[in-house]
């Protein structure tokens, strides 16, 4: 990975499938690097009991203006390695904020059998998704809208269940999560090998958000199905 991000298009430049492979090489590997920060952040969390200080409206706050703030910095510096300097503070910060949910699974007898199981199936959707981006000819940038809309609808039921504290409606919200990220993971994954994203930093960051969404949708279904309690 060099120090400047190739952002100029395929289609524009002629570049050959190499250069495709490249770029997608270097999201690759740049999203299994930003694993480290992410379990390092999630074990910081449950082992100084931070998670449950960031719980509630403080943590609700906490996180949105993380999000906007972190991902308005990596825009700003993703045409330089300092994109993936402040890209793993962002990955360390949603370990961080990841670790409350980790914790509650963990209070559960088969709590470490159940965040194996939701890594294990979050690998298993990536890799799925990965194959099927590198099989499918046709052009996949018309989802987009679909996908927004169904992000929408998502968040919007999220906010709903927050106050009406449903099980029910969780794991329906949970499904829902597994189900539009995991398309979204196929979208972002075909537009690095189609060459609609050629900026490796930006790629990986929207993969990355795809996976942790996955990987907590499945934690809180695992949590809510088959918790066993002392």
């Amino acid at each position: 990975m060099t120090d400047q991000v190739q952002t100029v298009s395929y289609r524009d430049l002629g570049l050959d499938s190499q250069a495709r492979n490249r770029i997608l090489r270097n999201t690759y590997l740049l999203l299994s690097l930003t694993l480290v920060p992410t379990v390092l952040g999630a074990w910081m969390g449950v082992a100084t009991g931070l998670s449950y200080a960031l719980s509630g409206g403080l943590g609700l706050v906490v996180f949105i203006a993380g999000i906007f703030g972190f991902v308005y910095a990596i825009e700003k510096t993703k045409h330089s390695a300092k994109g993936i300097a402040v890209l793993m503070a962002f990955t360390f910060f949603m370990g961080l904020m990841m670790s409350r949910l980790i914790a509650m699974v963990l209070g559960f007898k088969n709590g470490n059998e159940l965040v194996m199981t939701a890594f294990g199936g979050t690998a298993g959707v990536f890799f799925l998704m990965a194959s099927l981006a590198t099989v499918i000819k046709r052009d996949l940038s018309g989802m987009s809208k679909w996908l927004f809309v169904g992000a929408m609808v998502l968040l919007v039921g999220s906010v709903v269940n927050i106050f009406v504290g449903s099980s029910v409606g969780m794991m329906v919200l949970s499904m829902m999560a597994i189900a539009i990220f995991s398309a979204y993971m196929l979208y972002d994954i075909k537009q690095v090998i189609d060459g609609g994203e050629t900026n490796y930093i930006s790629a990986t960051l929207a993969i990355y958000m795809d996976l942790i969404n996955i990987f907590q949708s499945l934690l809180a279904l695992l949590g809510l199905m088959g918790g066993e309690r002392d």
